[in-house]
């Protein structure tokens, strides 16, 4: 996928930057994290810019973000409460448990999109729990526009400073992707656990 990724970038420029970002918000599979490094890199010979790169894939970034914002926004809260009702028992969740969930990112889920914004994997799905909670666009797209552009700042510029050496990079980001990874993986057990432990007692 990467060759396919840099080869893209390379015929497209400006305009692939962004269609794979927003694509990246979309399918999360997708590497942001070669998106900008390899993107930092062809500013140093191509006719691209440091600028130009994080503006665009900044751009994408807010596509991605707003196309799955207003999925969350059509599923809502109410839809899947219904859910609940009917395969509830069978997932061990509660209605109780989504308005729990509810509750707690309309008190910090700006915070909660902003740092998100900077995990892998969770930096794209973060925009669905955004608009299931019935957030407000203006300031989802401030807080998510603020965390991406720090990701896509610091990324670009490393990528544009070692030159050659991207694929280092993407290599460090890897590992910190992994980290990420294992971190979200054990939170969710650590939930799973409690549910049954929960359920047990009912």
């Amino acid at each position: 996928m990467e060759n396919w990724i840099t080869d893209f970038m390379e015929q497209f420029g400006y305009f692939g930057i962004l269609l794979l970002i927003a694509l990246e918000n979309l399918f999360p599979p997708i590497p942001s994290e070669v998106i900008l490094t390899f993107g930092g890199f062809m500013t140093t010979y191509t006719s691209l810019t440091p600028l130009g790169v994080i503006v665009v894939a900044t751009l994408g970034s807010l596509i991605g973000a707003i196309i799955l914002f207003y999925i969350g926004h059509l599923l809502g809260v109410e839809r899947l409460e219904k859910i609940v009702d009917r395969w509830g028992r069978l997932l061990r969740v509660k209605k109780e448990d989504i308005r729990r969930a509810d509750a707690w990112f309309d008190k910090y889920g700006y915070w909660a999109v902003f740092l998100c914004r900077m995990v892998p994997l969770i930096r794209s799905l973060i925009s669905l729990p955004a608009g299931m909670s019935g957030m407000k666009l203006v300031p989802f797209l401030f807080f998510t526009t603020l965390g991406t552009l720090i990701w896509n700042t610091v990324l670009v510029t490393i990528g544009s400073a070692v030159g050659d050496n991207w694929e280092n990079i993407v290599e460090f980001m890897d590992v910190y992707s992994n980290i990420a990874y294992a971190l979200i993986a054990v939170a969710v057990l650590v939930v799973v656990v409690l549910y049954i432990r929960r359920a047990r007692k009912f």
